[in-house]
């Protein structure tokens, strides 16, 4: 790779030292401008020379560099991102909407069927576009307003962040007996995301590659030292409607942002992959350890409570402590396990940060000339103090987090896949390249906003959560996140029509 490859942003090769080296001088035109300004550059530029950091921001991927034919790494990146203890936290959620194991067994079958269609979907254009899915929505939402599901975009990437990191470190924590505090395991398990999500697309692909293969064991060991309690469920009431859509909206608000962020690991795919190929990759990628791993969850949460090793670890440091009290048989090789699960969240935390650094150019276009990396140090240095912060009281800040990001996810998405099949026929070639920075080429934007905005005022009526309760939630469960994403695309219709007759565009 040539140093002005690099300088536009593309992969550092650990084959193109000399090459790096020589960009980098050309920067310095005297000894004293080395002196000030390039310690800090010399220093990030040694780790992208010693393996293959990502230089590339939001720039479109243009066609002669989308080259990778490995598509299987798009099922793996998935299967690794939910081949962990995410889906097991939040599966253990079902019982707390007083729903037994077979019921939400159902709940999670059917909510994670039908939710996995929308990334497995917009994954598929990727390739096609080069666009990462953010730049993507700018075809709908215009240049500046688009900043709108950025910014809620950013706000839940980084919420998912949050909760893995605390997770790990609970379950670091839980091994540590009162040693290694929940703080020390938090900072651990970001620094080490980190590393991963610092090196870029490629390294990302490699990770995830593997990094799944000891999570399952480890899941496998978890389930088959404990599994003889699984059994032993707390009796619950007769599901009802409200309970049910309520999980189930729990479901979905852990998929249905996965959509938001679909493209960004398939932009260097060549154009010419079949697109059936990549939606049954994604597809099966997504949904298989979701489900698996959401139902187990549901079945250790209904166990908890009657099984006195399980529920004293879990008074500790919930999640952790609960699956330290699986592994208690197995003595000083259950605590490795433990710290094997803990790692497990790894690859998600690092793929989630990857996307997030992306967001943060989109937020703000100025920032494109910083590089991507910078931006994976500045969210960890985020996430850490919150991280800290929210798992003095996690349930609770997990259930509130998730109440928010199915409503705004789905009526964004509704807005997005109407543009793309309605108006632009599910042709990915009207996404153009010369178009996707520049104002008077996209769409205004109003059209999308607009029909996001309106469509909550049937959507607030229709939400159930702990701090309020619509009146049409009342008699039918939450149904927010569904007609979030059918209200705003019917009402975007309409929109984007008089939008186009108006703009011109």
């Amino acid at each position: 790779m040539s140093s002005s490859t690099a300088e536009k942003g593309g992969f550092v090769a650990g084959d193109s030292k000399g090459e790096v080296a020589s960009s980098l001088d050309n920067h310095d035109t005297s000894q004293g401008q080395v002196d000030a300004v390039s310690g800090w550059r010399r220093a990030f530029n040694k780790a992208a020379t010693f393996g293959r950091v990502e230089l590339r921001g939001i720039q479109p991927i243009p066609v002669e560099e989308r080259t990778d034919t490995q598509f299987v790494n798009v099922f793996t990146i998935w299967w690794c991102m939910n081949a962990n203890l995410l889906p097991i936290t939040f599966g253990m959620l079902g019982p707390i909407y007083g729903l037994g194991l077979r019921d939400s067994s159902l709940v999670i079958i059917f909510f994670t069927l039908l939710t996995t269609l929308l990334p497995s979907y917009l994954g598929t254009m990727g390739p096609k576009t080069g666009m990462r899915q953010m730049i993507q929505a700018r075809f709908s939402w215009g240049r500046y307003l688009v900043a709108v599901p950025v910014l809620f975009n950013l706000a839940t990437l980084t919420g998912f962040c949050v909760i893995m990191a605390v997770i790990g470190g609970q379950c670091l924590s839980a091994v540590g007996n009162g040693h290694l505090s929940p703080t020390v395991g938090i900072v651990i398990v970001s620094l080490l995301s980190l590393f991963i999500s610092f090196s870029g697309f490629k390294v990302l692909h490699i990770y995830e590659r593997w990094a799944w293969i000891p999570a399952i064991i480890a899941i496998i060991i978890a389930t088959g030292t404990g599994g003889k309690h699984l059994h032993e469920q707390v009796p619950t009431e007769p599901a009802t409607a409200p309970s049910v859509l309520s999980f189930g909206m729990i479901v979905a608000s852990y998929m249905i942002p996965w959509a938001c962020l679909a493209s960004d690991f398939t932009t260097y795919l060549t154009p010419t992959v079949s697109s059936k190929r990549l939606f049954v990759y994604a597809y099966t990628g997504l949904a298989v350890p979701t489900i698996l791993l959401m139902i187990l969850g549901a079945a250790i949460g209904g166990a908890v409570a009657n099984v006195p090793a399980w529920s004293e670890g879990y008074d500790a440091n919930l999640v952790g402590g609960a699956l330290a009290g699986m592994l208690k048989p197995a003595g000083g090789f259950g605590k490795f396990v433990v710290v094997i699960l803990s790692f497990s969240l790894l690859g998600n935390i690092a793929a989630t940060s990857y996307s997030v650094t992306l967001n943060f150019q989109l937020l703000i276009p100025q920032l494109i000339k910083v590089p991507r990396y910078v931006f994976a140090v500045l969210i960890t240095i985020i996430v850490i103090p919150v991280s800290i912060r929210a798992s003095t009281d996690f349930f609770v800040n997990l259930e509130n987090f998730i109440a928010l990001i199915g409503y705004w996810a789905s009526a964004f998405l509704g807005v997005v896949i109407v543009e793309h099949l309605w108006f632009r026929k599910a042709d990915c070639s009207s996404y153009s390249l010369d178009a996707w920075n520049d104002a008077k080429q996209l769409p205004l934007g109003v059209a999308a906003l607009a029909a996001t905005v309106l469509c909550f005022g049937l959507v607030v009526p229709s939400m159930s959560q702990v701090w309020f309760t619509g009146p049409i939630a009342e008699k039918t469960g939450d149904i927010g996140f569904e007609l979030a994403f059918v209200v705003s695309g019917l009402l975007y219709v309409p929109f984007r029509t008089l939008e186009k007759k108006m703009s011109g565009r």
